[in-house]
Formats: C-alpha cells, sequence, structure tokens
C-alpha cells in the first residue's frame, strides 16, 4: 500500500517545470501570485504542513516556529543562504533544515564580474547618456573609467563563489588576493595564482577591487564596518553579491559621498529592499534587485533539489543538503 504523500507548501511563485514535477510527487500547496506570504499564512502553513518550502523573503524565526504542528518535520528552503531561518530552534523542535548549495554559484560569479566592469568603466552613466538623448559624440575626455587589468581583486570568502569569481578576475588580467576563514589547500592557491592575507585589514589597505562573497552569521555582521571601510585606498571600488548585513551601509554610503572610496556595485543591501535613499542619488553606485543569482537554469537547478531534498526525507533518509547549526 503506497505511504501517504507528504503536505507540502511553497511560499512563492517556482518555475513552472519544478512546479509541475511537485505536483506529481507531493501533495502541495503553490502560490497564485510572486509576492511574500503574510505572517498568518505562514503560520497556518506551519501549523498543517509536513513539510514547508520557503525563500529568503520569508522570515522563520522562533516565534513561527513555536506554531509549527506536530507534522511539520521539514523546511526545505529554496536558496543556499539560511540566515532568515532560526535553524537551531527548529532543530530543537526536531524540524530539519535543507538548503540548495553550489547551485548559483556560477551565476552570481558571472554578476560580481558585471558589478566589477559596471563601476570601474562608468556603465551606467553612459547607459543614461544614451537613454535620455544627452549623448552629443564620442570625446577623448568623456567617461574615463578604468583598466581592471593588473588590479589587485581582493575576495573576502574564499567558498564556492569567491573561487568562481577568482578564475573569472584572472581570466581579465587581475591579480587575485583573498581572506578567508580557513586557508585555502595549496594546490587551489596555486591553481588560482591566489595570494592569501590572514589579516583582513592589510589585505583591505591594500587592494584596488573588494569582492564580499562570505555568508551572513554573526560572525560577519558588519564585518565590513565603518574603521575597516577607513583602511581603503580612495581609489578602491567594493562589490557586494553575497548578504548586505556583512557591510555597514550607513558608513559606506558617507564614505562613498565624500569620495573615500571611489565606487561601489551592490546587489544585496543591509536592509533587504529598504535601500539606503542616499545610495540611489551616487553616480559612483551600481545598485542591482539581488538579481545575482537571477537565471532560468539556476532557478530551475534550486527548484531541483528542494524536490530532491524532499523525496529523500519523504523515503525515510537524511536529505543530502541538510544544515547543520553551527556549520554554517
Amino acid at each position: 500500500m503506497p505511504s501517504k504523500r507528504l503536505s507540502v507548501v511553497v511560499t512563492r511563485r517556482l518555475p513552472a517545470i519544478v512546479e509541475t514535477r511537485m505536483k506529481e510527487l507531493f501533495h502541495v500547496t503553490l502560490r497564485d501570485d510572486d509576492t511574500p506570504m503574510t505572517r498568518e499564512a505562514l503560520a497556518a502553513a506551519f501549523a498543517t504542513a509536513d513539510v514547508i518550502v520557503p525563500s529568503l523573503s520569508d522570515t522563520i524565526d522562533t516565534g513561527l516556529l513555536a506554531q509549527a504542528g506536530e507534522n511539520l518535520k521539514l523546511i526545505a528552503n529554496y536558496g543556499a543562504g539560511v540566515d532568515h531561518i532560526d535553524v537551531a530552534t527548529a532543530r530543537q523542535r526536531g524540524i530539519l533544515v535543507s538548503n540548495t548549495p553550489g547551485v548559483v554559484t556560477e551565476d552570481t560569479a558571472d554578476m560580481t564580474l558585471a558589478l566589477i566592469l559596471a563601476v570601474t568603466r562608468r556603465i551606467p552613466e553612459g547607459l543614461h547618456l544614451m537613454q535620455t538623448g544627452e549623448w552629443h559624440g564620442w570625446a577623448p575626455m568623456a567617461l574615463l573609467g578604468g583598466r581592471i587589468g593588473g588590479r589587485r581583486l581582493g575576495i573576502l570568502g574564499m567558498g564556492r563563489i569567491g573561487q568562481a569569481v577568482a578564475r573569472r578576475a584572472r581570466a581579465f588580467g587581475m591579480q587575485i588576493h583573498y581572506h578567508n576563514r580557513n586557508r585555502l589547500r595549496p594546490e587551489v592557491e596555486e591553481a588560482l595564482e591566489a595570494t592569501y592575507w590572514e589579516s583582513l585589514d592589510q589585505m583591505v589597505a591594500r587592494m584596488d577591487v573588494l569582492s564580499i562573497n562570505c555568508p551572513h552569521t554573526p560572525s560577519t555582521f558588519h564585518l565590513m564596518n565603518a574603521r575597516r571601510l577607513k583602511l581603503m585606498k580612495p581609489s578602491a571600488v567594493i562589490v557586494n553579491t553575497s548578504r548586505g548585513e556583512v557591510i555597514d551601509e550607513n558608513a559606506l554610503t558617507r564614505m562613498l559621498r565624500a569620495h573615500e572610496i571611489a565606487g561601489a556595485g551592490l546587489d544585496v543591501y543591509e536592509r533587504g529592499a529598504k535601500v539606503n535613499p542616499r545610495l540611489r542619488e551616487l553616480p559612483n553606485v551600481v545598485l542591482l534587485p539581488h538579481m545575482g543569482s537571477a537565471t532560468v537554469e539556476g532557478r530551475i537547478e534550486m527548484g531541483e533539489k528542494v524536490i530532491i531534498n524532499i523525496k529523500t526525507f519523504a523515503d525515510g533518509h537524511r536529505p543530502p543538503d541538510l544544515v547543520v547549526p553551527g556549520m554554517l
């Protein structure tokens, strides 16, 4: 006799091919519109479902977990980052948490290089001239940017994405430097031609471009604080495609306005969609709406990982992408 199909609630719209496969495998509740679920709707889902499939826009804290019903045994996150989920409390309540690591690596690394080029070559300023009809022809001194070949790139966080950024940057002729919680193996360093800095302060002070590629954890909150940002060269550029909370956004804004940092390319923000309005006014800043992983291929692969995690759990096994508290 076949086992009961799991009751699965998905909190956001997913690619059609992913939703179709979920309907084939599970008793799934999908969204009709692509907006975040209300707190009340999330609480109702937590009270009845076997599995919840949340995303970054859902805050799953102690209060919400306290309303979980006895059937809820898995939170299969649609995304690699889980800083919006209280993983420790979930595990204490007997609820497993899984994620989708590795899927967004190449797409996010592509976007990191795109932001580096956009800021250093002043692409948005040129685009604005063309869109407003204010361009009147070529001029020798117009929109002079900087060549990235030969510049020192400092990578903060040398995991999958950081290494993918390094591979791309080497192809552009950049010198690779990095700071990481753990030093890479010698053969990996050699392949990337990467120089390790044990001191983040010393690295930051010497880089031409700084790329943030570490996760948001209690130890990385405001890792780039006002003191450390002031160590950067006035000609340096900072790019963040990881998590906004790693940078003190107010301090960064003040320094950009004062021309103490040459420019910034940001895809993520400290307060989510509530972007510091003063950042929008600055011509030396490129702002994107958290689209670093936004490719069709990437979103489908994320969904496939979610399905594998749920299906493995339904079969009585440990989800392959289980998140372990303290190992983030």
